[in-house]
């Protein structure tokens, strides 16, 4: 006799409904997507239901962005729906940053009929080609009555160990055929724990250590997770970083908060990272953008003790060899680590309030070139804006201003993609608007960074979503300009560009727009943002020598025609 649990539901069913069902019963409650012929059966089981939302976009690459910051803010995968061919290539974007920054996604992507396999059909791709290893696991589910087993194996995937995205193709005769299933069980995460042994060897190096330096990054973290890996600093004192994009894993106003290992990292932060006698990581790959291209940390063996706590069994001595290399969850290894006795003696203690004020030095105001000084403007959102506030960002110079200068006090206060991909901030601030309505959330983008997702501003006043979005207008792609400077000075190419006006473009969006020229602008114009029932967009004119907080444009080039000439 069945128990009841595995009973067939006694009802002939779509496939798409028999999906939309398994969806709800995972606990999914909102989905990303462009609609596509491919898959209306799915679209047309949503009908009606009050227990699942579909969230119009209107770009595929900005849909699956959007499930990603889904993901990042739930720890649950965030689920995206995209048609077949065009639909699946868009939105490839969004999967590779889930890839790289170790998120759980979801992408269902409707499929030509069955029938029509091989022959170069409409819009035809084989998917697992198409993603290959940019996923954990990507399958076509070619009987619907497998559907809870396809579902119920993603979920669990895209969790477990190393989060990440799952890719499933839905072949649309297999979603309009009627099929009775076995429904599934709801998904439990699961975890591991460190063995015994190891950690009583990190706490024995630990007591012996007089320079130890905590690293904090990569994904599968939870608010209970950072809440015990905060005590466990705090009780002893402990000097921490955190990796690129991560700043958010420790308030940055904790005296044990010591910097981040990102683009232009604080020196005396790399001079704390070359002197320690005791490296431990919690979760960070140590990759490139963290180590600067692998150069911060000697191969393949530190010449500092490291101890490296990772939740991919894959990554375990994949680039480095440390000491001691520990496989677990991140969230298990926090609790551990919280209900371990605290250290006896802490000679590093006077080393962290050192540290700490060393990064409040780094984030003071600085004069850069232009009448927009950002380093101030920096300094009145750390005071105006509350703690829950959201900030995210995509890729480009202009993120130095959020990266370096911004203060992040709360667990998934910040949305930024390690994968260092544009369009992603304001596809971001839409979900994490969705997510959490009554917190503040800001988005930073360059003028080339938000043309490549911008028209996600319609999702967000189609959604009434009172998003700000800073837009920082240089008049060219910032960052492959100061690497062409620094490369080839003075030898322009494909860089210039030739902005619409962002003001008009807001409103005829449906947002509010503003032109902020002079630092004194600022504030008004946020202050009138932050009160707004719809979404805003503030243009920043920036001075195009204002390209990096250190070094103007212009002695980036002259420092790059000087190397020539010697």
């Amino acid at each position: 006799m069945q128990r009841s649990g595995m009973q067939r539901s006694g009802t002939q069913r779509s496939g798409g409904r028999i999906l939309i069902e398994e969806l709800v019963r995972h606990g999914i409650r909102r989905v990303f997507g462009v609609p596509g012929e491919s898959y209306l059966d799915a679209l047309d089981a949503m009908h009606g239901r009050n227990d699942i939302d579909f969230v119009i976009c209107r770009q595929e690459g900005g849909a699956a962005m959007m499930a990603e910051a889904q993901g990042k803010l739930t720890g649950a995968p965030g689920v995206c729906f995209v048609t077949r061919g065009p639909g699946a290539t868009n939105a490839s974007a969004g999967v590779h940053i889930a890839s790289q920054d170790s998120t759980p996604m979801l992408l269902l992507i409707g499929q030509i009929d069955s029938g029509a396999r091989e022959r170069e059909a409409f819009q035809e791709v084989n998917y697992r080609q198409m993603f290959g290893d940019m996923v954990k696991w990507v399958a076509e589910i070619e009987d619907a009555r497998r559907i809870p087993e396809f579902i119920h194996r993603a979920m669990l995937t895209a969790t477990s160990g190393r989060p990440g995205p799952v890719v499933l193709a839905l072949p649309e005769d297999m979603l309009t055929s009627t099929v009775e299933a076995i429904p599934g069980r709801p998904y439990q995460p699961t975890q591991s724990f460190p063995d015994p042994a190891s950690v009583a060897q990190l706490t024995s190096w630990l007591g012996e250590a007089e320079r130890p330096l905590v690293i904090l990054g990569g994904g599968g973290w939870n608010a209970r997770g950072i809440a015990d890996i905060r005590r466990f600093v705090e009780t002893n004192e402990l000097p921490t970083a955190v990796v690129f994009r991560r700043q958010d894993y420790l308030d940055n106003t904790h005296p044990c908060y010591v910097g981040d290992l990102g683009i232009g990292p604080n020196p005396a932060l790399v001079e704390r990272l070359n002197e320690a006698d005791l490296v431990l990581v919690i979760g960070a790959r140590l990759g490139e953008m963290t180590t600067n291209a692998y150069t911060l940390i000697d191969l393949p063996q530190p010449r500092q003790r490291m101890v490296q706590v990772l939740n991919g069994a894959e990554e375990l001595g994949r680039v480095y060899q440390p000491e001691l290399l520990i496989h677990c969850s991140l969230p298990a290894m926090a609790a551990t680590l919280a209900g371990q006795p605290p250290l006896g003696k802490r000679p590093w203690a006077a080393s962290t309030e050192a540290g700490h004020a060393s990064y409040l030095q780094h984030i003071a105001t600085l004069t850069i070139p232009g009448d927009v000084q950002m380093p101030e403007i920096m300094a009145a959102l750390r005071q105006t804006l509350p703690a829950d506030a959201i900030v995210t960002n995509g890729a480009g110079n202009y993120s130095a201003w959020c990266n370096r200068f911004y203060s992040y006090q709360g667990f998934r206060s910040q949305l930024a993609p390690t994968s260092g991909s544009m369009g992603y901030g304001l596809p971001a601030a839409v979900a994490a608007k969705l997510e959490h309505p009554d917190r503040p959330v800001v988005c930073f983008a360059g003028d080339g960074c938000f043309l490549m997702t911008g028209q996600e501003l319609a999702t967000a006043c189609q959604y009434h979503l009172p998003i700000i979005v800073l837009v920082f207008n240089n008049s060219m792609y910032g960052t492959i300009r100061m690497h062409q400077e620094r490369e080839y000075p003075k030898r322009v190419v494909g860089t210039a560009l030739q902005n619409p006006d962002f003001v008009k473009l807001a409103e005829a969006y449906g947002a509010n727009g503003a032109r902020v020229t002079t630092t004194a602008e600022f504030a008004p114009a946020f202050a009138a943002a932050l009160k707004a029932d719809r979404p805003s967009l503030i243009e920043i004119v920036m001075d195009p020598e204002a390209i990096t907080p250190r070094q103007s444009l212009t002695q980036i080039r002259d420092a790059a025609l000087a190397r020539q000439q010697a």
